[in-house]
């Protein structure tokens, strides 16, 4: 890899149109889990593939589903518009209270059932729900296995979102986007040479500077001392203006920030979103599955940098590939780690979601700000960025 460089990522807030998109998606994941569970029914029978369209005055939710029949569509639109509240859309053009929601949801096929429940398709095991490819990365970089310059974008959004919910900055509306480049030398992050910010204001009279003004203070909050200079470069609302801003400006479609939910493009993506999916869909299980495994070869030590590709068939349990790159220049060999991994964790779909406890309404608070570099919730969010597994690494290698 290149020892100096400039790499640049970004990232959306939760009111950007998309977001507002991947979060009624994810929400019916777990209004789907949740309410089913309460009616008496297994969570391994749960079937959700909700996308989301939002536009002025409008959503429409599309897609199959399988849960309790006590779900209604009163309660999936009621579950829309608490999360638009909470996201904080109360503006002409898209508020919570009268915007017009479309449900379309229908029974999942049999066809695709077949080959994924456990013992009614063509194999005894339950079967991925899909075929696909899916990537999982992690590296050295501080503070949490992550690539600097989306970490970082990410965590400037949470700031601004946190200030305007909590502390009182009721000028900035919800919609908003971040972009760090960072600097790299001698292979590792040094600081920000560029640093891109449009947010939505509230208040139609103020200008960029005035933005600007308002929001460096959290900016320089979220990167490490040292991490802006003077020669770092700043972009604060470039096109002067940022008043109509989430749905009501530009439509959302769930699943269309996929480089934002991942590593900002410092890794390969598959070819599959996660939100809005229930974990039988493994490019949503098993993405989880290869950043927790990715995670914890670099935190044992095993390599600087990692990148696991696994591959799945639909209607098959176990992978039909799994693939580790670590440039080389692991503590061990690449085929030792792909031979390591089968032995300390089971790949199929339902061995991942045992292992990472994905049978649960955890999914509403991953479609903003990043699926990975957060720290695990004690409910079991996020479980796929512990680092449990590296003594099992280390035994197996």
């Amino acid at each position: 890899m290149r020892q100096h460089y400039e790499f640049t990522s970004e990232s959306v807030s939760e009111g950007h149109p998309d977001k507002v998109s991947d979060r009624i998606s994810d929400e019916i994941v777990d209004l789907f889990f949740r309410e089913s569970v309460r009616a008496g029914m297994s969570p391994w029978d749960v079937r959700v593939a909700a996308e989301t369209l939002t536009t002025t005055d409008k959503v429409v939710i599309a897609g199959e589903t399988r849960g309790s029949d006590k779900i209604t569509n009163a309660m999936i639109a009621q579950t829309t518009r608490a999360a638009i509240k909470d996201i904080g859309y109360e503006q002409a053009g898209f508020h919570w209270e009268t915007v017009d929601i479309d449900i379309l949801l229908h029974a999942q096929s049999a066809d695709i059932a077949q080959g994924v429940d456990d013992g009614s398709g063509l194999h005894a095991e339950e079967g991925a729900g899909d075929q696909g490819i899916m990537f999982g990365y992690a590296c050295s970089e501080p503070p949490d296995l992550m690539p600097a310059p989306v970490y970082y974008s990410h965590k400037i959004l949470e700031r601004l979102a946190k200030a305007r919910k909590l502390e009182g900055e009721t000028w900035l509306g919800p919609d908003s986007k971040s972009q760090v480049t960072v600097r790299y030398e001698n292979g590792k992050p040094v600081g920000a040479s560029a640093i891109v910010l449009s947010t939505q204001h509230l208040d139609e009279n103020m200008s960029s500077a005035d933005v600007a003004k308002l929001v460096k203070p959290y900016i320089y909050a979220e990167l490490p001392e040292g991490g802006i200079t003077d020669n770092t470069i700043w972009h604060i609302n470039p096109t002067g203006k940022f008043v109509i801003g989430g749905p009501d400006g530009d439509t959302g479609l769930t699943g269309r920030k996929i480089i934002v939910d991942t590593y900002g493009g410092a890794a390969p993506h598959g070819g599959g979103a996660f939100s809005g999916k229930d974990p039988t869909k493994v490019d949503r299980s098993a993405a989880y599955a290869a950043r927790y495994l990715s995670k914890n070869i670099v935190a044992a030590g095993i390599a600087d940098w990692v990148n696991i590709q696994l591959s799945y068939a639909i209607g098959v349990a176990q992978p039909t590939s799994i693939y580790v790159d670590m440039g080389g220049k692991g503590q061990v060999s690449e085929t030792a780690v792909e031979k390591a991994i089968g032995e300390v964790m089971s790949l199929t779909p339902r061995g991942i979601r045992e292992h990472l406890g994905l049978n649960n309404p955890i999914y509403a608070r991953t479609s903003a700000y990043g699926h990975f570099g957060r720290t695990p919730d004690g409910d079991g969010g996020l479980s796929w960025e512990k680092t449990d597994l590296v003594d099992a690494l280390k035994l197996a290698l």
